[in-house]
């Protein structure tokens, strides 16, 4: 039976189908419901196009840092292009992406991108520059609806409540009227969708030991460097100037208009990482724009090379080769990154997300300042086709032997649950999550059921052995959830992903291997041993929280919340505070303390949760009993061990509900970081909360403060010439 806010999340996913079974058990499709103005999935042809693997982004050069160590160096700008995202014969796509910035036009730009190689302990800097801008130089503006009303960027300074004007605030809209954008007439007496130059920051998720400067903070974003910036816009966040000091201080790296320049200590486990926007509010319309891409780290004592054999005790070999700079045009691939992510279109192929919070439960008003519910942020999305590498339903033609496959789920909302089970004859191994290797090789197909179970921001690095697969062509599926997923058995608890749509992946054409397969068989690998982190100095207790407005038909989501418990649940009935971004901090370890963090989820869904700056041991699950408001732990509560695939280090991991799970963590450095669930549509509103490493450092903005705080304040120690250079290096009259 499907419950009303199934079939609403089902419907607006453009892929509800209505199902008759005659007398012999079959299932006939009988109807599709598809939203207003979107292509319906079953008009796009699926697997006539192949996998993009994306190449190796280009160096823009090396240097020595202030430590005379090697640093590859990097120049990437967002740009605006059309790409042929749907099969040929349909539209192009106006898409946003990552590329080289010292070329031109966009032939490099794509999404996602090319990818960054790294390599373990070897400095990588990156300057980022958003370049979203015409050939005339005026800023382009965004592609999809922006929902001023949330706490966001708020380039335009719009005042809060207590009449302050500012960037990064909840504004005020008391006396104003929500107006869908076909009927905005008034600006004066009325708001519509932010239709100005876009905010952009990146961060690269799952980078360990960088510093808050180059950690893609959410109040450090950047406007493009147009010529047409309407007066009395910021063209930075809150924390901008403060941070782009630290770096030319610490880093000596210049932040020009428009930019940002991050420094990566890759200090990280050899690992599958991936950059993406971070912007206050809006990163599921930036994200969903398309930026994103990979950044592979290789080597190090947690590297290929010291993968052993476990028959010899010789070294592995792990399938290969990746791709690589300057190879030539055909050469064939053995390990791939895929990136899957959901989307929907319209009938001119460009991107559809909505415009109006209806399309999530027919909620239709009233709207803030009315009531505090937001008219066009819906609480999740799902898009009505799979595309893998920026392509819907691609094939990859491979050979009858393994290969190594680096996943990646980038869907807005959508918990992935991969299916090897239909490929007759297949064999999948995972080998690495989020932090690197796992602590032993995990049997997908045996011990696993063929499944991997990837919440948002999740990865798997998987060999997959095609060698007993017959020739021809098979398609890996998906059956997690066209819904909120809440954990559970397809079927029993939920129904699985429309089996003709978002229910397929990708197809694999499989022919007869061409040489002899000299990997090494994922059975006999023998991982990099992981040192254990050591005693915890404190515990933390935080929770995952739901608000809700009350309306006559029902409850309808305001926001996903984060919060804290005062004592210990185990006593007995312990109170939830709920916090929101703008609170002060509350998440604060000093600097070099190992924590563990109990996350309680106290919703009725499963969320994944990202901590920025560290990796962290998954230690168990726990079950909980919640209540309005309070929620309690026995003492005798079973005690559920982490999965497979998530041994060793992760920095995203799913919380279940009702569920506590404990982490331990490791907290180095110092500085402002984020913790929040990667669920776009929660993150940019209210799921997210600072994370304050050590002390406060001199001169960074306060705690809702509506404006930058006072930059300058962290080089009162230097002379006077220099705070002046500095000033006029990195903020040049305009």
């Amino acid at each position: 039976m499907l419950t009303r806010r199934a079939f609403f999340a089902f419907s607006g996913a453009g892929v509800l189908s209505l199902w008759v079974a005659d007398t012999s058990g079959a299932k006939t499709v009988v109807a599709q419901l598809v939203p207003k103005g979107a292509l319906a999935p079953d008009a796009i042809p699926r697997f006539l196009d192949p996998v993009v693997v994306p190449g190796v982004m280009p160096r823009s050069g090396r240097f020595l840092d202030r430590l005379r160590r090697t640093c590859d160096s990097y120049t990437v700008s967002v740009r605006q292009f059309d790409q042929q995202v749907l099969p040929h014969g349909l539209p192009t796509t106006t898409l946003w992406g990552y590329g080289p910035a010292n070329t031109f036009g966009t032939a490099q730009h794509g999404a996602p991108s090319m990818t960054i190689e790294a390599v373990h302990a070897r400095p990588v800097r990156v300057s980022w520059s958003n370049q979203l801008t015409d050939a005339h130089g005026a800023f382009l503006p965004h592609l999809l609806p922006v929902d001023p009303t949330l706490h966001w960027a708020n380039p335009e300074q719009r005042p809060g409540p207590d009449g302050l004007r500012g960037t990064d605030l909840r504004p005020d809209f008391t006396g104003l009227t929500y107006v869908p954008p076909e009927e905005f007439t008034d600006a004066t007496t009325q708001y519509t969708s932010y239709r100005g130059p876009v905010p952009l920051v990146t961060h690269l998720h799952g980078a360990t030991g960088v510093g808050d400067e180059s950690d893609g903070y959410p109040e450090a974003w950047y406007l493009p460097d147009a010529r047409n910036i309407p007066r009395g816009f910021a063209r930075s966040g809150r924390w901008y100037r403060f941070f782009a000091l630290k770096a030319w201080k610490d880093n000596r790296s210049v932040w020009g208009t428009g930019s940002a320049v991050s420094d990566y200590p890759m200090d990280n486990r050899a690992s599958t990482l991936w950059f993406h926007d971070h912007a206050l509010g809006m990163t599921r319309v930036n994200v969903y724009a398309g930026p994103v891409g990979f950044l592979l780290v290789r080597g190090g004592p947690h590297g290929d090379a010291e993968v052993r054999d476990a028959r010899t005790d010789g070294r592995a070999t792990l399938p290969g080769p990746a791709p690589q700079a300057g190879e030539r045009p055909g050469t064939t691939h053995l390990e791939i990154p895929l990136a899957i992510q959901d989307r929907s279109f319209k009938a001119d192929g460009s991107l559809f997300y909505p415009d109006s919070r209806a399309f999530f439960d027919e909620y239709d008003g009233p709207f803030i300042p009315e009531s505090p519910v937001s008219p066009l942020w819906n609480p999740e999305f799902f898009g009505n086709t799979l595309i893998v590498n920026g392509r819907t339903w691609p094939y990859l033609e491979v050979q009858q032997r393994r290969y190594r496959f680096r996943f990646l789920n980038g869907c807005q909302s959508r918990f992935l649950i991969l299916d090897f089970s239909a490929i007759p004859g297949v064999l999948a191994w995972q080998i690495g999550n989020d932090g690197g290797f796992l602590s032993a090789p995990h049997d997908v197909t045996g011990a696993g059921r063929g499944r991997i179970l990837l919440g948002p921001a999740e990865r798997a690095d998987v060999i997959v052995d095609f060698a007993g697969v017959p020739h021809g062509a098979h398609v890996l599926r998906n059956i997690g959830p066209d819904e909120p997923y809440g954990g559970g058995e397809p079927d029993d608890d939920f129904d699985p992903a429309h089996p003709e749509t978002t229910g397929q992946v990708m197809q694999f054409r499989v022919g007869a291997a061409t040489a002899s397969d000299q990997s090494t068989p994922p059975q006999h690998l023998r991982l990099p041993r992981i040192a254990p982190l050591g005693p915890e100095v404190r515990v933390r207790r935080v929770s995952l929280n739901e608000h809700s407005h009350e309306t006559a038909g029902g409850d309808a989501p305001v926001a996903a919340v984060l919060g804290l418990l005062s004592a210990d649940p185990r006593q007995g009935p312990v109170p939830v505070e709920a916090k929101m971004w703008s609170d002060a901090v509350t998440e604060n370890p000093a600097s070099g303390a190992t924590e563990v963090w109990e996350v309680y989820n106290m919703t009725v869904d499963a969320h994944p949760v990202h901590l920025h700056a560290v990796t962290f041991e998954v230690l168990d699950r726990r079950p909980i009993e919640v209540g309005e408001g309070w929620v309690t732990l026995s003492p005798d509560a079973p005690v559920l061990p982490a999965e497979p695939g998530e041994s060793g280090t992760k920095d995203t991991v799913i919380a279940y509900p009702g569920e506590m799970i404990r982490l331990r963590a490791r907290f180095e450095g110092g500085g402002q970081y984020v913790w929040h669930c990667h669920i776009l549509e929660h993150e940019d509103n209210e799921m997210m909360r600072p994370i304050r490493i050590g002390p406060v450092q001199a001169g960074q903005p306060k705690d809702g403060e509506p404006r930058g705080g006072r930059p300058w304040a962290a080089l009162r120690s230097w002379p006077r010439s220099h705070r002046v250079r500095a000033r006029r290096v990195l903020f040049p009259r305009r």
